[in-house]
């Protein structure tokens, strides 16, 4: 008769497993599903239209920024030789007039 009998003890014991079987699968922590690689996308014609004015421009712009620098830099050096021509004109008109 003993082994049909279940005290206080038992009977708590039972309800405690099968609450523990319902609930560690959830406590359980399962394997988390890799993410998906962060693949980086060729772009796209338009992006790649865009890009390439986008570089000619700038190609351009620096292309006029040398050419002015260049002839700021040949202007300058001609009014320099000019001024260098005056004055030795200059010089030798006073040294033909005799001054």
């Amino acid at each position: 008769m003993t082994s049909e009998f279940l005290s206080r003890r038992g009977v708590l014991t039972m309800l405690g497993l099968t609450a523990l079987a319902v609930a560690a699968p959830a406590l359980v922590p399962t394997p988390a599903e890799a993410q998906p690689a962060l693949t980086i996308e060729p772009p796209t014609g338009t992006e790649r239209r865009v890009d390439r004015r986008i570089n000619r421009t700038e190609r351009r712009q620096e292309r006029r920024i040398r050419r002015a620098e260049r002839r700021a830099t040949r202007r300058e050096g001609r009014r320099e030789r000019r001024a260098v021509r005056r004055e030795g004109r200059a010089i030798r008109r006073d040294v033909r007039q005799g001054l």
